[in-house]
């Protein structure tokens, strides 16, 4: 059994010479045994198995206590790395995990051959953040989990770790201020079957009692914000306000009106969501909801980095963090 803490110290996690040594085996036998290689027989792999689940042993591709200082990997999954959002995001977190003496393996959700980019890690990670629409599927061998933060698990509850990205205050400043300036015939645009900051903006115009379109759109890149605004414009004339699904989409949305030769602010404004810094260097500058990517980063990591090394439990409060969105006035609007 791992050595017990002192008074103070908390617990550290189970190394390979621990299963090692409850088993009866050689550190050899225990890679063998967690990595499903061949060599070893089933009952002894079962011996090793209940012996690392016993002691909560979480494996990785470097067999812990074989090196020394043993080198840890983070698991970084993201959505899309086509969309700016997720390289700021990825470039903090590389950052951040190298100062505090981590490597990231990155993979991505959108363009992964198969569903689960995260079965791909494998052994490969000593934890994961997760900031992608899928969960990560656990473990089939009863194994102790990775330590797992998910950043935004929207619609879905996290066992152990999690950044929410709350927007709610922000999207009430938003539309605050679009109704200051006079906009009553605003559109949102939505994905096809639907999104919760969508359904935000429609509530809160309908608070200031204003009834809010939803204008569906294909893909929430460049062009699908160009297409979108392009058919807003043919179908909703006297639309005065266009609040995009994310910055990226509402860059598309100025390109959009500059091409059909629309006035931004004096006859549409235009608020996106995300706070990308590319959004200062468009004319004109974009408003938009407003996040704190650094931010969202180094909090994800400590809390991740907490579970690895024991200092919290899964589901403790400490794991759970919130971040709010906050309204930034640019030119747009």
């Amino acid at each position: 059994m791992p050595p017990g803490p002192g008074p103070g110290t908390p617990p550290r996690p189970a190394t390979i010479k621990d299963v090692a040594a409850a088993a009866g085996v050689s550190r050899q036998t225990v890679t063998r045994a967690v990595n499903a290689m061949p060599g070893i027989n089933d009952a002894t792999r079962e011996r090793v198995l209940a012996a690392a689940r016993e002691l909560g042993y979480r494996p990785s591709r470097f067999g812990r206590g074989l090196v020394v200082p043993p080198t840890r990997t983070l698991g970084l999954l993201v959505e899309d790395l086509t969309n700016p959002y997720y390289p700021e995001l990825a470039s903090a977190v590389l950052r951040l995990a190298a100062q505090a003496g981590w490597n990231v393996v990155l993979a991505e959700r959108a363009w992964a051959a198969d569903a689960a980019p995260a079965e791909r890690f494998g052994a490969e990670v000593d934890a994961v953040v997760n900031f992608t629409a899928r969960p990560v599927p656990g473990r089939s061998d009863g194994l102790a989990e990775l330590p797992l933060v998910e950043i935004d698990p929207e619609n879905r509850e996290s066992a152990q770790g999690r950044v929410d990205l709350d927007m709610s205050a922000a999207v009430v400043a938003a539309v605050a201020h679009l109704h200051e300036r006079g906009v009553r015939r605003p559109v949102v645009l939505d994905l096809p079957h639907g999104s919760t900051r969508a359904a935000a903006f429609v509530a809160a115009f309908a608070d200031r009692g204003t009834s809010a379109r939803r204008a569906p759109t294909a893909t929430t890149d460049l062009a699908g914000g160009l297409a979108t605004a392009e058919r807003v414009l043919r179908e909703v004339p006297d639309v005065d306000a266009l609040v995009a699904f994310n910055d990226v989409t509402g860059f598309g949305v100025l390109r959009a009106l500059r091409l059909a030769g629309v006035d931004v602010p004096g006859r549409v404004r235009v608020l996106g969501i995300d706070g990308l810094a590319i959004g200062s260097f468009v004319t004109p500058r974009l408003t938009t909801l407003a996040l704190d990517v650094p931010l969202v980063a180094r909090t994800a990591l400590e809390v991740v980095l907490a579970l690895h090394a024991g200092t919290l439990a899964p589901g403790e409060p400490g794991t759970h963090r919130r971040i709010p969105y906050r309204l930034d006035v640019g030119e747009s609007t």
